[in-house]
Order: C-alpha cells, then structure tokens, then sequence
C-alpha cells in the first residue's frame, strides 16, 4: 500500500533503536512445488516465498528486483494459458518512468540572502510538476496538523509550517483536495531537531517518477530553525499564523533518465459472444521499496510491536516510556536465547504487496482451469504503486482494453495478515472494505451477498472507508485510479500492521489460510460480476479524473 510519505518511511527507520521481537512460525525458506487449480494455502506459500524472495531485492519500480518480479509474473501468466494483453500482443504494458535528479543548477534566496542547499534547506523527492518559487512570498501557516491560513492566503506562496511532533511528524505531511496548501507554490516544514545524516543521503538520491503528465503541485522542503529565520525575516520561534515574510527568489530544477518499469497483463476471455467485450478488472501491485542500510531484522519488529502497531503509519512522538522499554526489553531478551542478530536490507514486502500479487496468480489459475464467467477477466499487476500509484495512473490513462469495457475493478493489497496479534479487532473472519459502495450500491451489496454464501463468511470492516478518514486508505492503493474514471471498485485488505513499510514485512508471518479465503472470495466476487446480465450500476457521482482524490 502507498504510504501517505513513501520517501520518509524507510528513511526515519535507519534511526530506529536496536531492540527485538518474538520469532514467527514459519521458515525463512521454503522449497517450491506445482501449483495446482484450486486456491489453496498451499500454492499461495510456494508463490509467496518466490516473489518475497531476498533474490528479488526488494522489486521496487524502475530497478532490476521489479524487472524480475514482473519477468516471473509474465512466465506465470504465460504457464497458465492467460491470453496476453500488454503493448506489442506480449504481456508487459510498459510504464515510462524517468529518474529525476535535483539539478546543480537549483538555487534559492530569500530577501537576497542565500539559502545552503542540503545545509539550510533539503528538498523532498519531486513526482510531478512543481510550482515555480520564484517571487512566491513566505507566509506561516501554523502545524502540520493544524493549517491556520485560507486558501487564498496560501495561494501562489511558500508556507511555512511547524512540525509539532519533530522527526515522527514528517511522515504526516499529505494534502488533501480540501487543504488551502493545494494551492501553495511550496512548503516549508520546520524541522525542529538535525536530520540524521542517513536521511540526508537518501534525499540525495533520485526519485522515480512519470515524466511531466501536466499535473502541477506545491514542492515540498525541510528546512532548518536557521532558515525559517531568514525565510521570515524575524524569529521564526516567535511567529503567528498568517505573518509574512521575504519574497523567494531561485528555483529548483530538475534533471530526468528514463527509467523504464512494467505491468503485466493477462485475459481470461468470457464465455459469452456478448459480454466478452466487457470486462472485470482484477489488480494487485508488484512493487516495494527495495533495499536500505543493514539492520537487526529481530530489534526493528521488537520496537515496532510495542512503539509502532501500524508499522511506519505509527506517530512515535517520543522515548519509550519505561514500561514500554521493559516490553521491548523482554523480547529482546526472548529472542537472544535462540537465536543472534538477523541482519538485514531488503524490504521483502511479503505483505505489502506480495500477498495480493500471489493472490491475483491463484484466481487467474483457477479461472483458467474453468470454467470463467460470462464476461472477461482482466488481470492487472501494477508496477509503482509505492511510488504513487504510477503503474495503475499509466494503466488507467493508457488502458490496453477500452476503459469504458471495464466494469468493475476488485483490488487487494495486504491481504496476508489480520489476525487478533496485529489489530485490536482482527481475527480469522476479519477483512476490510473500502470503497465497495462509494460508486455503486450494487456492487457493495453484491459482495456482501457473495461472502454470505462463502465456507466461512468474513467480517467486513468498514471503519477505514469513512469519509475523511486520516489514513485516507481509499486514495492509496490502485483502485483509486480506476475509481477516478467512474469504474466501480471494491478493495481489499487485510490492514496495516507493525511490518508495514518494514523490513520485517517476511514470508514467515504471512496467515496462509486466512489469505487463500480472501483469495477465495475475490474470485467468486468476479465470477458474480462476470456473469450479471448488466454492467454493476454507477448511482454515485462520478469523480473529476483530474482532480486529486479525496476520501
């Protein structure tokens, strides 16, 4: 799943202390077998312990581990008997992603003083156009948390903004369609303690993006106390909402290489002559995060178990308190008399989204066993989610059938956990909804009258797709590209947990059984859809495709 700041999750996690966590019970290798029609438990471990592989090298979009995630999903598909539906009649839909460099060049100033790149100020990946800063005036807009200036305040500026909760706020920072910071030309968070040089390093690198698709959005830089001073032009400690202060003059300027990336997309072609025109779009994503500095794989879970619950959408806002550091402690010393430090550096993503790639591998082999329903299935692993839903925005922009064939999209991603150890309400029927009836009425009581009939019926969680939710869970994930179009969509999830974004996210905690029922279910919600004698009914307003979606 997309987090709300992908670039400042795995960076803030290079500073995380050295403690420990309770051992999973599953190997950390398993040997293949053939997989057979039915979904099951086991052809899922086999599938998932192949692409979560330390050999895929964490398969984020742009670099090889992806080029090889996406090369065994292919030869999969190819297996199976998918009827291939990428560019060129192959299975890859390939996805123009550039590699942008800040420029030399960039240089800012405010009120003729000279900003340190790097020093005074570090700017944030860039995906997208950015405004230009050039004569954009500096205006304090309050908290992160707390924006205190209108729209019309914050229009065409550079605002300035407190991180209230340090470091651990940073990684709150999103911009909603609501917020007056959608029409800044920048913003300027305050960071109020030194950037850990890990993180300084990271920010150096090159973020993976589209090329220039028009959009246009408010850059982002983290600035020192220092600089907030000269921005202001007075103590920035002593500053009040709505102040202003010096006129910004420079710019960033960015430098693109192709960096090119992949979707695979196979067909499950509908029995009936009339119908098989349309199709139900079944999608998961490839990516992950890739790899970062070696750390103790048994410490980061330790921590994370007792500090941060949802992995890195947990606020940490200080030191374990002693309690919590005797919890941590504990583990740490439950694992140290079996086993020493694991170390580790790649992000795995065996949740997040290995269990939904897999998962979307059992359901095309069990349709292409038969029998398959009516109308076509349209099977879709999308490349760059992590990095913003850059696969699925080609894939809806660049569809390789005709959007408006596309009926409907049923989307997972993390749907290999849940259990009552990684949420307060979870267990072995628990499952959430989101988006299931925001387009149509239809297709959220049709999921609920399918997972009725099932074995074992789910219990729905529908407390993430309230409207405004903070972790805003509906724009997250790939069936918000889809939804922007109108196409009725339904994700599943099994919910964050404390290996989200982590590199702990490993085959070895994976709910086997759980997965192959959501599995399960997803394929009997497509066969139900595929077979309607009617396209799922759209009741809702439809949404703006080119406006930023909104929860």
């Amino acid at each position: 799943m997309k987090p709300l700041r992908p670039f400042l999750a795995a960076l803030i996690l290079a500073g995380t202390p050295a403690l420990a966590y309770a051992q999973g019970s599953l190997a950390l290798k398993h040997a293949p077998a053939p997989t057979a029609p039915a979904i099951t438990s086991a052809d899922l471990i086999t599938r998932l312990y192949i692409l979560a592989d330390d050999s895929m090298l964490g398969r984020r979009a742009g670099e090889l581990g992806n080029l090889k995630a996406t090369a065994y999903i292919e030869a999969e598909a190819r297996r199976l008997g998918l009827e291939p539906a990428g560019d060129g009649g192959g299975y890859f839909q390939n996805v123009p992603l550039v590699r942008r460099t800040l420029a030399e060049r960039s240089w800012l100033a405010a009120g003729g003083q000279r900003l340190q790149l790097w020093t005074d100020y570090t700017p944030l990946p860039a995906r997208g156009d950015r405004r230009p800063l050039q004569g954009a005036r500096v205006i304090y807009g309050g908290a992160i948390d707390d924006v205190r200036i209108s729209r019309e305040q914050a229009a065409g500026q550079l605002v300035l903004l407190r991180s209230a909760a340090g470091l651990a706020g940073l990684g709150r920072l999103r911009i909603p369609p609501t917020s007056p910071l959608q029409a800044a030309a920048g913003v300027a968070i305050v960071a109020d303690q030194p950037l850990p040089e890990a993180m300084i390093q990271r920010l150096h690198e090159p973020s993976l993006t589209l090329p220039s698709s028009g959009e246009v959005v408010p850059g982002v830089l983290l600035v020192t106390a220092h600089a907030a001073d000269v921005l202001l032009g007075a103590p920035f400690a002593d500053a009040q909402p709505g102040v202003t202060g010096k006129t910004i003059t420079g710019q960033l300027a960015y430098d693109d290489v192709p960096a090119p990336t992949r979707n695979v997309v196979g067909i499950v072609r509908g029995t009936d002559p009339q119908l098989r025109g349309e199709y139900v779009a079944l999608s998961a994503h490839t990516d992950h995060l890739g790899a970062g500095a070696a750390l103790d794989h048994d410490s980061i879970r330790g921590w994370n178990m007792v500090m941060r619950p949802a992995g890195a959408d947990s606020r940490v806002t200080g030191p374990p308190t002693p309690e919590q550091a005797a919890r941590i402690t504990a583990l740490l010393d439950s694992i140290r008399r079996v086993q020493p430090d694991r170390r580790d550096s790649i992000f795995n993503g065996a949740d997040d989204d290995g269990s939904g790639t897999v998962s979307l591998l059992e359901i095309a082999q069990a349709f292409a066993a038969g029998p398959a329903p009516k109308r076509s299935l349209l099977f879709v692993w999308h490349t760059g989610e992590e990095l913003g839903l850059l696969g699925s925005r080609w894939f809806s922009e660049h569809p390789t059938v005709p959007r408006d064939s596309i009926v409907a999209d049923l989307n997972m991603d993390m749907v290999g956990r849940g259990a009552a150890a990684d949420l307060p309400n979870g267990g072995p029927r628990y499952l959430q909804l989101v988006g299931s009836h925001r387009l149509s009425t239809e297709l959220g009581d049709l999921v609920e009258k399918v997972n009725a009939g099932e074995p074992q019926p789910f219990t729905f969680d529908y407390q993430y797709d309230a409207n405004g939710h903070p972790q805003n869970i509906y724009c997250r994930s790939d069936h918000a590209m889809y939804a922007r179009y109108g196409i009725p969509v339904t994700f599943f999830t099994t919910g964050l947990h404390e290996d989200y974004h982590q590199l702990t996210d490993e085959p070895e905690y994976i709910d086997y059984e759980h997965m192959a029922r959501v599995a399960q279910l997803v394929h009997d919600v497509a066969a139900r859809v595929g077979d309607l004698d009617h396209r799922p009914v759209v009741d809702k307003p439809k949404p703006d495709p080119t406006a930023p979606c909104r929860q």
